[in-house]
């Protein structure tokens, strides 16, 4: 029994996927391609043999540990998302990889899961060979590059596609083949200067942009009738508030959006834009802006969102809060801009909060746990992006505590975040824009998975943002209520770099011919997100469309709760 216990352990592993590859074949029908995958899964199967009769130990323990951590990274991601992993949402995973820590604690369960699986595969290639074979052990070392090889030959002649029911332990490493490729071989330009024309005064207010990160526009005051108090929906003194309503995100994913909304990519040529034209702080330097950038999610000088230390030269001042618990750094940003909203000088700030990513159990103080029941609470405060999740499988009653404990951060994260704004800030001189990254799907028609954004086949929500324009009122910059009425509920994230280019003073005619429509004019926005962002490989972008008639919404709760007291 002992002599073959490699064999039944690997065929035990394949057995456990033995559905997804029935669901392929389904898929293909019958004919010729089916013959084609069969001779790929039979290639791939056997070199996966070959690979565990490696004479020697190393080597094969290499290739063991390789593989095991391949199909895990693919195990877990199908078990959260309930969807495949493709190409891109691979290279959207990498980009996003600064939230890997949150990842492992939120999803911990589907990963102890996924690693019990690929224990068998560890040591069905890991164990020492009981027989031998007559195949040269050269053979054996080259048959899993082989196979790699051959699976990126393929993925790299369909555009990332062709992997679907083949052995998950080759797709990752086949696409991680893809994405190195791509990294040598990425010849789409120098960065370019400054060229648009502006008038030559330079710019006498502040320009804020607040990102916040996963807050999702359907959860909101402003938007829904019982949404969470936000602080956005009523008057404050010497304050003008213009509601954008809903508007649609570049992308379903962190990084996707964010390197777009600081280089401006339009919705046909984000590609070419992000890699080559200027940086929203060369603009705003040009403009004679001095430059801050409030990094609420990262510590120790760690870069996020494809920034990198040449953007960062343009930045004059980089600010994190390494000392400051997650549940604070809200509240740290928001301090460190009342203080740069106080001292006189002309600046572009750029904001990324915490907001309510996830794991959400610990992301707000007790007193604002207004909506319960909610998730178990209290052990990892004071640890950075990380939060328990006992007992969380993605269940509806699971949910039901993960929105209660959502709305709770939402109190905290924007409703505290703008109440301490408003109260000291002097916004006399300054224009604020606010919106999120993404939006988020909470799961709330009962649809499988446990993710709440960056999915394959995302849900409208993962693309609802808030928009909202907060100016001094004594400010003069641009026609805001003009057409309010006009873009409300129809615009999007690709009208925000157009918007503050024409704040910094250019060309409104030049702004339009390569970034698109600014809030000032009628944006006619598609209002649509990109779930297929990093589309490589000759592959096109994929577009979801929101249909506001089909947003959830939060139900009714208790007045006092629904205002955060």
């Amino acid at each position: 029994m002992f002599r073959y216990a490699k064999e039944l352990l690997l065929i035990i592993y394949l057995l456990l996927y033995a559905e997804y590859y029935i669901d392929r074949l389904n898929a293909i029908g019958l004919g010729f391609p089916v013959l084609l995958f069969g001779a790929m899964f039979l290639a791939l199967t056997l070199a996966l043999y070959l690979t565990a009769y490696i004479r020697q130990t190393l080597i094969r323990h290499v290739f063991a540990l390789a593989m095991f951590a391949s199909a895990v990274f693919f195990d877990v991601y199908t078990r959260v998302t309930a969807d495949y992993l493709s190409y891109s949402s691979f290279v959207s995973l990498v980009y996003s990889g600064g939230f890997i820590q949150e990842a492992a604690y939120q999803y911990r369960d589907a990963i102890l899961h996924g690693a019990l699986n690929g224990l068998l595969l560890l040591f069905g290639i890991g164990l020492k060979p009981r027989h031998g074979l007559s195949i040269p052990n050269a053979l054996r070392v080259a048959a899993p590059l082989c196979g790699v090889l051959l699976l990126s030959a393929v993925l790299f002649l369909r555009a990332g596609e062709g992997a679907r029911g083949l052995p998950i332990m080759y797709t990752p490493l086949a696409y991680l083949n893809l994405f190195t490729y791509e990294a040598l071989h990425n010849t789409v330009g120098p960065r370019e200067p400054v060229t648009l024309a502006r008038n030559s005064q330079a710019v006498g207010h502040d320009i804020v942009l607040i990102i916040d990160e996963s807050i999702s526009g359907n959860y909101l005051d402003i938007n829904a009738p019982f949404g969470v108090h936000s602080n956005l929906k009523q008057a404050h003194p010497g304050v003008d508030i213009f509601n954008y309503g809903y508007a649609a995100s570049i992308a379903n994913c962190s990084a996707d959006t964010n390197v777009t909304l600081r280089y401006g990519g339009t919705r046909a040529d984000y590609m070419r834009i992000n890699s080559t034209l200027p940086s929203i702080w060369q603009y705003a330097k040009k403009a004679g802006l001095r430059t801050v950038y409030i990094d609420a999610q990262r510590t120790a000088g760690n870069l996020q969102n494809l920034m990198t230390d040449t953007e960062k030269k343009d930045i004059d001042q980089f600010v994190q809060f390494d000392q400051t618990s997650v549940r604070d750094r809200d509240m740290a940003a928001a301090a460190k801009l009342i203080e740069l909203l106080n001292d006189d000088t002309p600046e572009l700030v750029v904001i990324n909060k915490v907001g309510a990513h996830f794991p959400v159990h610990d992301k707000y103080p007790d007193a604002f746990m207004a909506y319960r029941p909610t998730l178990p609470r209290g052990q990892f405060t004071e640890v950075a992006d990380t939060g328990e999740r006992t007992g969380f499988n993605g269940q509806p009653d699971d949910w039901v505590l993960y929105r209660n404990a959502y709305k709770n951060t939402l109190l905290w994260n924007v409703g505290e975040f703008f109440a301490r704004v408003f109260a000291q800030a002097n916004l006399n001189n300054a224009l604020l824009i606010y919106t999120s990254d993404h939006g988020q799907d909470l799961h709330e028609r009962g649809n499988p998975g446990l993710n709440t954004h960056c999915g394959g086949d995302p849900v409208e929500e993962e693309g609802l943002v808030p928009l909202v324009v907060i100016q001094g009122s004594g400010l003069k910059t641009l026609d805001w209520p003009a057409q309010l009425a006009a873009n409300k509920d129809r615009s999007s994230h690709y009208n925000i770099f157009p918007t503050l280019l024409q704040l910094m003073g250019y060309d409104l005619a030049a702004i339009e011919a390569v970034y698109g429509k600014p809030l000032s004019v009628a944006t006619a926005d598609e209002f649509t997100f990109n779930y297929r962002f990093n589309a490589r490989l000759g592959a096109k972008p994929e577009w979801k469309h929101i249909d506001l008639g089909s947003i959830v919404t939060p139900t009714q709760a208790p007045a006092s709760v629904a205002a955060g007291q």
